[in-house]
């Protein structure tokens, strides 16, 4: 019997729940804890021990760190919802022009970024799981065409490789107690 928890953290955007549940059904002997992790300390939370286990946004480089690639997202813009870039679909490039970009100056600055555009200036470029994390009213998200995607991944130090560690594994890969590797 595993009795401490497997600490499974998760960066901004991510919404670990649906792991969660599989985990619980399966009647597994570690307890799953997730913790949030700010993005500026996605690498130093699993290399100081605070996580076991991290859902990271990458590019992470880190070569003491297993790193399995899960899923991409989407880039996106956000404007004021008064905006005129609001009344379309997606977003292009060439639609930017002339716009004021609000760029990022920190990881973790997402929010602020669309506090600034929903007040009404500019956009800002978010992934879109991170627009839906910072909804408002008074800002609207548009998926960016053409914008490479950011990409996410389950990370942990390869020194703390165990069978718990892996059995978590096959959980996000949709593995289950039935099914090889």
């Amino acid at each position: 019997m595993h009795t401490t928890p497997l600490r499974v953290g998760f960066v901004p955007g991510v919404e670990p729940d649906r792991f969660l549940r599989r985990w619980k059904s399966g009647h597994r002997d570690a307890w799953l804890e997730l913790i949030p992790v700010p993005l500026s300390r996605q690498h130093a939370a699993l290399t100081a021990g605070e996580v076991d286990m991290c859902f990271v946004r990458l590019p992470l480089v880190a070569e003491e760190l297993h790193l399995v690639s899960l899923w991409e997202e989407r880039a996106a813009i956000m404007v004021s919802s008064d905006n005129e870039l609001s009344l379309l679909d997606e977003v292009g490039e060439e639609d930017l022009v002339g716009e004021t970009e609000i760029r990022s100056t920190h990881l973790d600055d997402a929010a602020d970024r669309i506090a600034v555009v929903a007040a009404g200036v500019g956009f800002t470029r978010v992934p879109l799981s991170l627009a839906r994390l910072h909804h408002r009213k008074d800002a609207v998200s548009r998926p960016l065409r053409d914008a490479e995607p950011s990409r996410i991944a389950l990370a942990w130090p390869r020194a703390a490789d165990d069978p718990v560690r892996q059995e978590f594994v096959g959980v996000v890969r949709g593995r289950t107690s039935r099914s090889s590797r």
